[in-house]
């Protein structure tokens, strides 16, 4: 694995799925449950209903990217469906409708994972409350980029985080705020530019080929915590590989001195 030349960060980003909280099956049973309420069925569709599995969503995760994007993807390949809601009772056959259709159940998905955040316990992954507060301590520029709804990211790092540390960000945007999703950087760079710090200055935390992907195309230096759904994914160019945070030294991580680092070797 070869990484970036690095200089002392001055901004530490933050992904938030993956990175902050284990949340990609939080977002499966939001999309579900979703699915479920809206009574979606396509025509000649070899299942009951629509419902999607934990592999064929970690595909979804792992190659299409934003929640919208990912509805679109599989209703283009398996076909629009119709819903028991009066308003989208046939399949959409216009540009327009299907817009409609994808934003009413994105709306939706939102609240379903607000409702499942809030009535169980989560907690964030393991050291990364310890390396916001250092980097915090030190005076680093500390934000947020996820893809996901702003609203729903929000909430889950307000419970999660806790509102001192959520309302201490310099920076936070989410899916809502870019036109384009990872892995188009353009969240990373918009968020160099709130921080007003140089790009090359900033150390973005990612879980996936496609945040790491943004990050090195927006010129940043980028570390990997993967999950089990992002382990096998190769991580070319990020400066250290790792499952768990605290194995990432706040010193030597802001100092670009992890270069090499792949605990799965």
């Amino acid at each position: 694995m070869q990484a970036r030349s690095a200089k002392k960060a001055d901004a530490l980003i933050f992904d938030c799925d993956g990175v902050i909280i284990e949340s990609e099956g939080i977002h499966l049973q939001a999309y579900n449950a979703t699915f479920r309420d809206f009574g979606l069925r396509i025509e000649g569709h070899s299942e009951d209903a629509v419902q999607w599995s934990e592999p064929f969503y970690e595909m979804l995760q792992n190659k299409i990217g934003g929640g919208k994007h990912k509805m679109r993807y599989y209703f283009e390949q398996e076909g629009w469906p119709a819903s028991t809601q009066d308003d989208f009772s046939s399949p959409p056959a216009t540009d327009a409708g299907k817009q409609a259709l994808i934003d009413a159940l994105q709306d939706h998905k939102t609240e379903a994972y607000k409702d499942i955040v809030g009535n169980q316990p989560i907690d964030p992954r393991p050291g990364v409350v310890e390396l916001f507060d250092a980097a915090r301590k030190d005076g680093l520029k500390v934000a947020v980029c996820s893809a996901s709804t702003k609203i729903a990211v929000q909430y889950a790092l307000q419970n999660v985080l806790g509102e001192d540390r959520f309302f201490s960000l310099d920076a936070f945007l989410a899916g809502d705020d870019v036109a384009e999703k990872k892995p188009n950087p353009a969240i990373y760079k918009e968020a160099a530019e709130k921080l007003g710090v140089d790009p090359s200055a900033c150390l973005v935390i990612e879980d996936s080929a496609i945040g790491l992907e943004a990050a090195l195309r927006a010129g940043m230096r980028c570390v990997i915590t993967y999950t089990h759904q992002t382990a096998s994914q190769g991580f070319a160019g990020a400066e250290a590989v790792v499952e768990d945070a605290r194995k990432l030294p706040y010193t030597d991580l802001v100092e670009g001195k992890l270069s090499g680092v792949d605990d799965r070797v």
